[in-house]
């Protein structure tokens, strides 16, 4: 008898403290205020603004993000991402960022077991796995599951570009 209480006084610790860890562990931003924090993601979020994106990814989702780092669109031709932050060009900025976004909250260990995803812009997104990596499209993944309130982000080393129309 003594025996079955050890056991169940351990079972409730362990209960506690995972609802304690789950609690204290629950994203309490959205996308944007999460990419926002980390401070890597600066130029992503001033293009959101630029397409009118930020109250959409603010909003409930739930969302996926392949996020480009500031890197990332450092990368990009000299003056491409100038042009496309201009008004005239917010169509074509807003179809190359709404393909990094899945909808839905896909994590890193469902995304592994796809080859491709429809992104919102309505274009379908390659992925693939490769010696324990994974690229959508060309870019590679680099961190993954940064939980958020409506979603959740995956890092990508490069901005991804669906094909012309």
């Amino acid at each position: 008898m003594l025996n079955m209480l050890a056991i169940g006084t351990t079972v409730l610790g362990i209960v506690v403290a995972a609802s304690n860890a789950t609690a204290a562990d629950a994203p309490t931003k959205n996308i944007v205020d999460t990419a926002v924090a980390a401070g890597s993601f600066t130029t992503l979020v001033k293009a959101l603004d630029a397409a009118g994106l930020v109250e959409t990814l603010k909003g409930a989702g739930p969302f996926t993000v392949f996020a480009p780092t500031d890197e990332a669109f450092a990368k990009l031709p000299a003056g491409t991402l100038e042009t496309l932050l201009k008004p005239e060009n917010r169509a074509k900025l807003t179809r190359i960022l709404t393909y990094h976004v899945v909808p839905g909250r896909v994590m890193a260990a469902d995304v592994v077991k796809l080859h491709s995803a429809t992104a919102v812009s309505g274009d379908s997104i390659a992925i693939a796995t490769h010696g324990g990596g994974v690229t959508v499209d060309n870019a590679h993944v680099v961190k993954t599951d940064i939980a958020a309130t409506n979603g959740v982000i995956h890092v990508i080393d490069a901005v991804i570009l669906p094909t012309e129309r």
